[in-house]
């Protein structure tokens, strides 16, 4: 394990993203709970990504403009849906000072589907962690998972402290009526920019 792959996996997951946003989100509308199981939901979000990239499935989405295109356009269409519910002041982003909490469940489907339709981070994964591994490695699957399981540790560490300093705030937000309707529309706006943003990514 490198110095510079721990370096260049903090800044890669440190770097607000959709996971970052979400995590925060659950940590603000409903605790600290909310924001580990969101963070875990994140986490395992990027697994399928790892496998992609580590059996050369990425590499259909680097070469196939079709598959591309149609994970893309999944992923930004369940962007703009979080923004719309968020903005609407229901389902997973709901502020739920009072009332019955989301389930675990619910709280990590949404996580891993944040990360999971986004093509991009196959495409990351096959660029990013060959460049850790020398080509005369004699266990290299064993190497790749090695690297994958500590940028997952690293990004499950980011993710959770980024949720639990939402979650420390969330007090002085959720009783005032004027900062959350202001954080709703905050949060809506940066789901419908990351979705822009998804929307005109190439491969």
């Amino acid at each position: 394990m490198t110095v510079a792959f721990l370096v260049t996996s903090l800044i890669v997951v440190a770097s607000p993203g959709t996971g970052v946003l979400y995590t925060m989100a659950a940590g603000l509308t409903r605790g600290a709970r909310a924001s580990l199981v969101a963070a875990f939901g994140c986490t395992l979000g990027t697994l399928p990504h790892i496998v992609a990239a580590i059996t050369g499935l990425a590499a259909l989405l680097h070469t196939s403009a079709v598959a591309f295109q149609t994970l893309k356009y999944a992923g930004v269409a369940y962007l703009l849906y979080m923004a719309w519910n968020t903005v609407r002041d229901k389902g997973a982003l709901s502020v739920e000072a009072e009332h019955e909490p989301k389930t675990a469940r619910q709280v990590i489907t949404s996580g891993v589907l944040v990360n999971i339709l986004n093509p991009k981070l196959s495409i990351f994964f096959v660029a990013f962690l060959p460049q850790f591994v020398s080509s005369g490695e004699p266990h290299y699957l064993l190497r790749m998972l090695e690297l994958s399981g500590v940028f997952m540790l690293i990004t499950f560490v980011v993710f959770v402290a980024y949720g639990v300093f939402a979650a420390v705030i969330r007090d002085r937000v959720i009783s005032r009526p004027s900062v959350l309707t202001w954080m709703r529309r905050t949060f809506a706006g940066a789901f419908i920019a990351l979705g822009a943003k998804l929307a005109f990514a190439e491969r």
